[in-house]
């Protein structure tokens, strides 16, 4: 009797520890490849708007993920040949030539040439890789 015990209780101190190691024993530790360490000044700039103003005429080409809220005067949609930039606020593809609306967020889904341009000056918050042309 004593050795049945002695044997049950050897499996479940495995199973228990196996059931340890397939909940815990994957995760990666912080600081590695899987899960990396970042500075402060990079979710800083990741995860705030910057404000920009662009003259009449200038694009605003984002990168993939960027987003986009013109805060004054009127901008244009510039899309890649198939498909627009998002509208989020209404949840529409905005194409080349189609108005972006005040206040609105609108986002870059690929860093194929798409986002604005300004027909008159404007005020723009941005947030992700662009470039201004």
């Amino acid at each position: 009797m004593k050795r049945n015990t002695l044997l049950t209780i050897c499996l479940s101190v495995v199973l228990v520890l196996s059931a340890c190691y397939i909940a815990f024993g994957n995760m990666d530790s912080p600081g590695s490849e899987g899960d990396p360490l970042v500075s402060k000044s990079y979710v800083d700039q990741k995860t705030t708007f910057k404000v920009i103003s662009m003259s009449a005429g200038q694009k605003l080409i984002g990168s993939e993920g960027t987003e986009l809220i013109v805060r004054g005067g009127e901008a244009l949609a510039i899309d890649n040949g198939v498909d627009g930039i998002s509208d989020l606020t209404y949840g529409t593809d905005l194409l080349t030539g189609m108005q972006v609306a005040c206040n609105h967020l609108v986002l870059v889904p690929r860093s194929d040439g798409r986002g604005i341009s300004a027909v008159t000056d404007i005020w723009v918050m941005v947030k992700g890789d662009y470039t201004v042309q």
